[in-house]
Formats: structure tokens, sequence, C-alpha cells
């Protein structure tokens, strides 16, 4: 039974020139001035969200991004201001990434606006895709292992500063506190100062690749997981492994239970328009995510989305992300249709999250998520 109902913005400032047709996205470079209204475009969509009746909205940590794609460098910052803008919309961190951080300043920012914004922000975190920002702060992610490593060992800090008076850690990358002497006395544990308002914390993690080692890590932490735009023939796998790895720690949860399902959707009068009017925001999409490595396409499909010169390269289409159920398309009737079935086959799913997608426009984000709120949520929500 769906009970909690969110979206997506990852920071987005693209709105023209899109699709496989558009500008090539390493050809693109905005002003500074025109990367910063991700935050007015956030504050927009915050507002509507807030009167139309959402739970949370969820916002991505990333740098270095002049192509406009992802300009949101600090979460916590943005979602504490927003928070003083709205009334009951609830802010996620999707996701802080950890990699980048040292844990504890990452669980003191947390705190700190936890407290200000009385209890509005949920806290999330991440390992990181994109090369130029992890490795620029010195975190490893080109190593896969190295990079879970040194993220298991930051949140495992983070959950011992969250729920305890007092803490120490000795690990392969840090020794907290410092072996030093202070005040005195030989120095033992540290206290963050402030802790949350309540703990222990929710944390929040992306459920992308299904590797067991990442899903058994979630479950020792009773760490919740969003699962994105995931085709159906995977989906039941992941969240069977995810149940079974908290049974493995004597935990017994529904199959969905602790689960926010994702997917991206458009809304218009048959499957047909809302296919076509929204190509050209998953061919910006696929633009954007295909040489990260994150469609698992070809070399030479990775070139042809890169550039205009695509000649006769089999690509992905939205109609068979539509086909798969990544994609939720067609009149409010059908997309409610689809979602209650979802949730019936997984009995403990509760919380879908709406995916914006690369170069949707504002307006046209706005339209969508009110029709949504209009139209689907009454028809979906328990």
């Amino acid at each position: 039974m769906i009970k909690n109902i969110s979206a997506s913005y990852a920071g987005h400032i693209v709105d023209s020139e899109l699709g496989l047709s558009g500008t090539p996205v390493n050809d693109r470079k905005y002003s500074s001035g025109e990367l910063s209204q991700s935050f007015s475009w956030a504050l927009e969509l915050s507002k509507l969200m807030d009167d139309a009746g959402y739970d949370e909205f969820w916002m991505a940590e990333h740098h270095f991004q002049p192509e406009g794609f992802e300009c949101i460098p600090n979460l916590v910052m943005l979602n504490l201001w927003l928070s003083t803008q709205t009334t009951n919309l609830k802010f996620g961190c999707g996701f802080n990434i950890a990699p980048m951080w040292h844990p504890l300043r990452l669980a003191e920012d947390f705190a700190t606006a936890d407290i200000l914004s009385n209890g509005r922000l949920i806290f999330g975190v991440g390992r990181g895709y994109h090369s130029r920002e992890v490795e620029t702060f010195g975190a490893p992610l080109k190593n896969s292992d190295d990079n879970r490593e040194l993220f298991e060992e930051q949140v495992e800090i983070i959950i011992k500063a969250f729920n305890n008076e007092e803490f120490s850690h000795q690990g392969k990358h840090y020794t907290l506190p410092a072996p030093v002497e202070y005040r005195g006395y030989t120095l033992e544990t540290l206290s963050l100062v402030p802790r949350p308002l309540s703990t222990p914390v929710d944390i929040w993690q992306p459920l992308v690749s299904g590797n067991p080692k990442g899903i058994d890590f979630m479950a020792k932490h009773n760490i919740k997981a969003l699962v994105a735009t995931t085709p159906k023939d995977a989906l039941n796998e992941r969240l069977t492994m995810y149940q079974d790895a908290y049974a493995r720690y004597g935990k017994t949860i529904e199959l969905g239970e602790n689960i926010a399902l994702g997917f991206r959707f458009f809304i218009a009068e048959t499957q047909e328009k809302a296919i076509e009017q929204a190509r050209p925001y998953f061919e910006e999409a696929m633009k954007f995510a295909a040489p990260l490595g994150l469609l698992q396409l070809s070399e030479e499909q990775v070139s042809a989305v890169a550039t205009k010169n695509r000649a006769s390269v089999e690509l992905p289409t939205l109609e068979k992300q539509v086909e798969n159920e990544t994609w939720l398309c067609g009149p409010p009737e059908q997309i409610a249709e689809k979602i209650l079935e979802i949730s019936e086959k997984y009995p403990g799913v509760s919380r879908l999250n709406l995916g914006s997608t690369m170069g949707t426009p504002l307006n046209v984000y706005k339209d969508q998520l009110q029709l949504f709120a209009d139209k689907v949520m009454p028809k979906i929500r328990g």
C-alpha cells in the first residue's frame, strides 16, 4: 500500500536543444549565473509539492558539472533553506557522496540541519559514480573495492556518532579520536555536538547494481534502499536479495519493506502521446548517462550517443523502457493501475519516488507533478 509519495530532482538546468539530435553533452558549458538556477528551480518545485500534498522531495549532491546536469554541491545547506520556505514537505539527501566528506563533518552538518529544520531532513549516503568529482576530492572511485571499503567504514563511523553519547573508532582509514593529550588527560572518546533530534537516524542508500556485498551491508545496518528505474525482470531479484539479507541477520521484513520504488513518468491523453512527448527527455538522459557507464551500452552505442553521428547504430528506446516498467507513460488511470499492480506484487512497498529526467523543462516537470498529484495520487495512496 502506497503511503508515502516523493519526487526527485538531480539539479539539472538543461532544457533546450535536447535529445539525440540536440547539443552533445561535452559541447555544453553554462555560466555560473545560469548554473545557480538549480536553486530557484528547487524552490519552485518544493513549493508546488508542498501545496500539492507530496511527502518528500529528494535531490542529489554533485560537483564540477558546467554542462548543467547535476548542479547542487551541498544538499544539507540547500535542504535546510528550502525547509524555511515550505510548511510540511520533508527533504531527502539523495545522496550525500560519503567518500567526498570526512564522516564526522557530514554527521555534524546533518545533525545541525536536522535540529534547525525540526526534523524535516532525511539522511542518505552514496558511493558516487563520477570519477571527475570523487577522485578530485582525493577518494577512490575507479577502484571499486577501495571505494566500498572507505564508504562502509565512513558509514559505520556516522552510525556510531549519531547513536552514542560517546564513541571511538579504530579502522583502516580513521582513528577516532586522534591519540592526543587534551586538557591534561588522554583523549579516548568523542561526542558529536550536536546529535540529531531523534535516534536511531533513518539512513537511505541507492540500491543500484544488486551487488550482494552492498546489500549485505545495508541489511546489517538497517539501511533503507531507493531502488530506481530498475527493469521489472531485475526488480524482483533485488528485492528478494534485500529481504534475504535481512533474514541472515535475524530480521524479518516483507518483500519490498524498507524500500522506495523509483520510476520516471509522463502523463498524457494516451500512452503513445506520452511516449512522444517524453522522448527528448529520455534521449537527453541517455546522452548524460551512457558515457558514464551507467547503461551498460557497447562502445559503439556510447560513441553514437555522445555525438550526432549515429548512423545505423541501434540504441535503447523509450518504448522498451515502458515495456520494462522503468518508465510509466500514459493517461493517469493507466499509470495508477500499473502502480497499484506493482504494489500488490510487493506488499511491503509503501513508498513511491517519481524521478525527474535530465532536460525536462521546469514548467513541464511542474505540470507533470501537478497532474500526478491531481489525477494519480488519489487513486494510489493508501
